[in-house]
C-alpha cells in the first residue's frame, strides 16, 4: 500500500526517522533550477527530451535505498508523477512507499500558476536551488 503525505507530514516523517529516502523524480532540470529539499536524491523518472520512462528507475532506487523495506518518499512537481512512480516501485517489490501529494510546487490555481495554493515550497520547508 502506499501512503499519502502532504509535505509538512512528509517532513515530520523525515525528521522522525533518519533511514527515510526523499527522492526526487522530476527532471534533471527542475531539480537543479526549480529547486529541490536539500536532503533529496534526484533520480529521474523521465528525462527530458524524449520524456521515455528512466529504464534504470527502480534499479536506481534499489542502489539507493539497499533494502526493499526502507521508507521511500518519493516527491514530484505535483504529486503525480511521484505516485506513478511508487506504484512501479511496488510492483518491484518496494514495500514502504510515501507519495508526498501536493509536490515540490503544488496543484495549478485558477490562474493556472503553481505555488499559490500548496506544495513544499509554499508550505515554507527547506529548499535550495544550484
Amino acid at each position: 500500500m502506499i501512503k499519502n503525505l502532504n509535505p509538512q507530514q512528509a517532513w515530520d516523517f523525515l525528521q522522525s526517522n533518519e533511514n527515510g529516502l526523499l527522492i526526487d523524480v522530476r527532471t534533471k532540470m527542475e531539480h537543479l533550477f526549480v529547486g529541490h529539499p536539500p536532503q533529496a536524491i534526484h533520480i529521474a523518472w523521465k528525462e527530458a527530451p524524449d520524456w521515455q520512462l528512466n529504464g534504470r528507475f527502480v534499479e536506481n532506487v534499489f542502489q539507493v535505498a539497499g533494502d526493499f523495506n526502507v521508507p521511500i518518499l518519493l516527491l514530484c512537481r505535483s504529486g503525480q508523477r511521484s505516485l506513478d512512480a511508487a506504484v512501479l516501485l511496488q510492483q518491484s517489490g518496494f514495500t514502504n512507499l510515501i507519495n508526498v501529494t501536493e509536490g515540490f510546487e503544488g496543484t495549478l490555481d485558477e490562474n493556472q500558476q503553481r505555488g499559490n495554493l500548496n506544495g513544499w515550497r509554499f508550505a515554507g520547508l527547506p529548499w535550495q536551488q544550484s
